[in-house]
């Protein structure tokens, strides 16, 4: 029985995600018991994209009409360039993210995956990191950005790089198991 046995996480990601920063966090949340659902706007599959080329396809468990933040524990929100792209512009994954914030529980986003949080409008006066190329948009947004491997405020886990991804993994974990947070509420 792993921390996480009973919990249930959303993996909200479309095509175009960076491969291992959505595989990595899925196959640690499995290990530690809990029950991973792939979240997109469409059935089917989504494709990743592993740094320079489309790469493997991931089965869609859920589509954004079929689900509600209710139905989860925590949210992961995978990089990659093309994904949070067209994430932040698609009012069901916004609503989606929104809840999350609402009700205090635990987000994680790695690399580009902070984009969808400006759209949410849950990064304001917040201490987060991404990676570098989105850091200004953060900023502009009102998020306390750092430029550290991982960085943890109330229950919001964010990292930069798949290199963070050993990191970001295990406060993700962390973050999961302690479940809602009394003071995150947007």
């Amino acid at each position: 029985m792993g921390q996480l046995s009973n919990r249930n996480i959303a993996v909200l990601s479309e095509s175009g995600f960076e491969e291992v920063e959505l595989t990595e966090p899925v196959k640690r949340l499995k290990e530690e018991g809990a029950t991973v659902h792939v979240i997109s706007s469409k059935s089917g599959k989504i494709k990743a994209w592993d740094q320079d080329h489309w790469s493997i396809e991931v089965d869609v468990d859920k589509t954004l009409t079929e689900v509600s933040a209710a139905d989860y524990h925590g949210l992961v929100l995978p990089g990659g360039v093309i994904n949070p792209d067209q994430l932040r512009v698609n009012e069901d994954a916004i609503a989606f993210v929104t809840e999350f914030f609402k009700d205090g529980k635990p987000v994680a986003a790695i690399c580009h995956g902070p984009q969808t949080l400006i759209s949410a409008k849950v990064v304001e006066g917040r201490k987060l990191t991404s990676v570098k190329n989105i850091s200004q948009d953060l900023i502009n947004a009102g998020a306390l950005w750092s430029d550290e491997e991982v960085v943890v405020d109330q229950g919001l886990v964010t990292s930069r790089t798949p290199k963070d991804l050993p990191a970001f993994n295990d406060k993700m974990v962390e973050e999961f198991a302690e479940g809602v947070h009394e003071g995150q509420h947007a």
